[in-house]
């Protein structure tokens, strides 16, 4: 039988609001035993830091109807009946398409979205007052097989010394599992696809430095033991897991925000749902301040026609574009066509 609804006052700046949470005591995490009313808990708990860096952006939930082992879904779209205070801004998919997608601004709203099974939390790099541009350049350090986060660990202080030539500052936080998350503030200057080239561009620096240890080969079969800088993050539409965000890992790890300091002795699996609060509470928010110098993304970019000009292309997309100007053929490279 299902556990009995409860209810939770959660403070907010428009006074307290009470969510009535159904099944608190289901397992979400089975293997560690972290409950749905753990999850909520957790989120009132770190909700300062987590709407400073997700919350006023569109933003896409990753629900877990059952706990993390099962099946997910994402919800980007306000369901119906969502309490009013759960917001909304229209935004544009990369078809062209235009719809709603759901805007947390204030606590009550991230554990509503607890509420309805959500895990992890996908804010997109742009805010809802202007969703076209990114106040982010965010650059995903993927693990591939026979490799993992101490890899993830060289190639960041590499990428880190690649965007300060460039003029960005990169603030880091665990991916909640091997990888690891660079984001830059920037200026709302640019729109997805110049913010993606410019990716593209730190990317193939770093792979120029460190070829034996990085690569942006897209296709899997091409990458071998080495880190994957995934630069289709930075398209629209393309998020990846919030700071502070749980992640659908059997310890109930959390994205969590580190110092460069931290990087080479951290242990990603130490920051979950149980330990991050009292992190926040010993040693504050690592990335506070974040917002408060944005830098331009002009340099990236003169590096990326530079590349251009040098014969480097545009890279593929995400199959669910549409076809995009200048891309390679979407045809795995083993089953290319061979020229007669």
């Amino acid at each position: 039988m299902a556990s009995p609804r409860i209810p939770l006052t959660v403070p907010g700046p428009h006074g307290p609001r009470e969510i009535s949470l159904s099944s608190p005591d289901r397992v979400l995490w089975p293997e560690v035993g972290v409950t749905k009313r753990e999850l909520a808990e957790y989120l009132i708990a770190v909700s300062g830091p987590f709407l400073a860096h997700n919350g006023n952006r569109p933003v896409s939930l990753e629900r877990f109807p059952d706990s993390v082992e099962g099946e997910s879904f994402f919800s980007k779209n306000p369901p119906k009946g969502a309490p009013d205070y759960v917001e909304a801004v229209t935004v544009t998919y990369n078809s062209g398409r235009r719809h709603p997608q759901l805007v947390l601004t204030e606590p009550a709203a991230i554990v509503w979205a607890a509420q309805m099974n959500t895990v992890v939390f996908h804010p997109w790099a742009s805010p809802s007052s202007d969703s076209d541009h990114p106040v982010e350049l965010r650059i995903d350090l993927d693990p591939q097989p026979g490799t993992g986060f101490p890899d993830a660990a060289r190639a960041a202080h590499g990428m880190r010394a690649v965007l300060d030539e460039a003029g960005l500052t990169s603030w880091i936080k665990t991916s909640g599992n091997r990888g690891i998350h660079l984001f830059c503030p920037i200026e709302p200057q640019w729109e997805f696809l110049d913010v993606r080239h410019a990716v593209i561009a730190a990317a193939r620096e770093l792979e120029r430095r460190m070829p034996s240890e990085v690569t942006t080969s897209w296709w899997k079969e091409e990458r071998g033991a080495r880190i994957f800088i995934d630069f289709n993050q930075a398209n629209r539409d393309r998020t990846m897991a919030g700071a502070y965000s749980p992640r659908p890992v059997a310890q109930a790890t959390v994205s969590t925000p580190i110092t460069w300091d931290e990087l080479d002795g951290v242990d990603p699996h130490a920051f979950t749902v149980r330990s991050v609060p009292e992190r926040l509470a010993a040693v504050g928010d690592p990335w506070e301040g974040f917002a408060a110098s944005p830098a331009r993304i002009d340099t990236l970019l003169e590096w990326w026609e530079r590349d251009l000009g040098d014969g480097l292309g545009e890279l593929p997309f995400p199959p669910d574009f549409p076809k995009m100007p200048g891309e390679p053929p979407r045809v795995q490279p083993s089953r290319a066509r061979k020229p007669e």
